[in-house]
């Protein structure tokens, strides 16, 4: 059978587009399905925008260090306005990029959705049809709101980078990673924070002692972080406590599940004025905007996956093999919309692998092991491997850890901290997880990364010499560990 192209890929983000271009560059024919913008969640409304951002927030207290060294420097205000236009104007420019890359590569972009007819068909909003021998869906995820009423008046992370004004005011609800970066970026940026989370310590998932710190800093900044809190009402703030079933009913509001947010409408969820909020702590409080970063889920609804014989998972994910390959042999899934390890640089090398075992004859698994990530909050926490509790599960453990103010801040009189933390196995002598909370935090885990990645010992870390005065020197001069498990 002739086909019109050899690979179609729906979904123009990270693991998409370097699928496409590595399989493109094999002499395959392919084409290419994005309904809203080139880039994906990462360029357009996740990874470079926040970190544009987390840049920009960090500026407010970098005055007041460099007053205390000796600089006689104004603390100004933040435009808003100004860094906005800034922000789009660099975004456009990286989508640009995307694009062209593609074309030079020899991929067919379709600006449009695609879904599937079958197994080998494609159609696209355009009312064009074409059919291919692979399929690659790489369609992401998109932010969730909780299932209750009214929850329509908060905003989520696709709304963030739109807002026409900064507010004065936040509640941010949530405790992962998305919810704690994005407070302390608001409040880096002048904004009052209050962020609510259900558990008992954000960041859950990560090492204790690690997000511990992290909790304590955020604090230490100005975020209000409640923990054991969530809300229990919401409403427009001039209706009060007005009964909660009487709004759910006029508004139409489902009271369970979640309201799914629209992942690439990219237009702000702008709340009618205040909105008033009431938490599970009794607290009754009026803010200018109510933000949710309660989960994401993977973007498969209307594609035709299950009428195609795609078997979806409990949360709606692709459920994938080893290689990435779905219940349908001709039809492969990569990145967010897997629900595999949710991380832009997984989903491009989750790409390259496809690309090797398709269209290369080189079965290829993607690694998902020891993979070392970062979280941007202020300070950063960077990890690769497993965490104390995780390690101290599988075997006896020997944990090596220092926490001290660090150099720079201590001069300037801030009382920030550091952690800096080695897990290690007993026996093997193993280096089994590194965790750092410090100032740039993401920039050192890269680099501890490879050497937990090749399996360094406690003892190959000391036999590196330090570099001096840095933090870093810390993870090769520990000596004794702080504790065994």
């Amino acid at each position: 059978m002739a086909f019109d192209y050899d690979l179609f890929v729906i979904g123009g983000g990270s693991g998409g587009v370097r699928a496409a271009r590595t399989t493109a560059e094999t002499g395959a024919t392919v084409g290419l399905a994005e309904e809203y913008r080139m880039g994906g969640t990462c360029v357009i409304r996740g990874c470079v925008p926040k970190k544009i951002m987390v840049f920009a927030s960090e500026f407010s207290e970098t005055f007041e260090d460099a007053r205390a060294y000796g600089w006689q420097v104004e603390h100004g205000a933040f435009d808003w306005p100004h860094f906005r236009k800034a922000l789009h104007t660099e975004l456009d420019r990286l989508e640009t990029i995307y694009r062209t890359n593609l074309e030079r590569s020899g991929v067919t972009i379709h600006d449009a959705r695609a879904t599937l007819k079958d197994a080998h068909t494609v159609e696209l909003s355009s009312g064009e049809t074409f059919t291919a021998k692979h399929i690659l869906v790489a369609t992401g995820g998109h932010p969730v709101r909780p299932g209750i009423p009214n929850a329509e008046l908060g905003l989520v992370s696709n709304d963030i980078f739109l807002l026409e004004e900064l507010p004065e005011s936040v509640l941010i609800i949530g405790g992962g990673y998305i919810a704690c970066e994005f407070a302390c970026i608001l409040n880096g940026l002048g904004v009052e924070v209050t962020q609510y989370y259900r558990g008992a310590q954000i960041l859950r998932g990560f090492d204790g002692e690690a997000r511990g710190l992290v909790a304590e800093m955020m604090k230490a900044k100005g975020v209000d972080l409640h923990v054991g809190t969530n809300i229990v009402e919401m409403c427009p703030a001039e209706a009060g406590s007005v009964d909660q079933g009487t709004q759910s009913d006029a508004l139409g509001i489902e009271e369970s599940g979640v309201l799914e947010a629209n992942p690439d409408s990219d237009t702000a969820a702008e709340a009618a004025g205040r909105v008033w909020v009431k938490a599970t702590n009794g607290t009754e409080r009026e803010f200018d905007h109510v933000f949710f970063a309660t989960g994401r889920a993977p973007n498969t609804d209307g594609l035709g996956l299950e009428e195609a014989g795609v078997k979806l998972g409990r949360r709606g994910e692709i459920v994938v093999d080893d290689y990435s390959q779905t219940s349908v042999p001709s039809i492969y899934a990569i990145g967010d919309v897997t629900g595999r390890l949710e991380l832009t640089p997984v989903a491009i090398r989750e790409g390259m692998a496809f690309t090797e075992t398709v269209f290369k004859a080189n079965p290829t698994k993607p690694d998902h092991e020891l993979v070392p990530s970062a979280i941007f909050t202020q300070p950063e926490l960077g990890t690769v491997g497993l965490s104390e509790e995780a390690a101290a599960d599988q075997g006896p453990i020997e944990v090596y850890c220092t926490s001290f103010r660090p150099m720079q801040h201590s001069f300037a009189g801030h009382h920030d901290r550091v952690l800096m933390k080695l897990i290690v196995c007993a026996d093997t002598r193993r280096v089994l997880g590194c965790h750092i909370v410090a100032d740039n935090a993401g920039e050192m885990i890269q680099l501890a990364g490879i050497a937990v990645k090749m399996g360094a010992t406690k003892e190959d870390f000391d036999r590196v010499c330090a570099v001096h005065p840095t933090m870093a020197e810390e993870l090769v001069t520990m000596k004794s560990p702080a504790r065994t498990a």
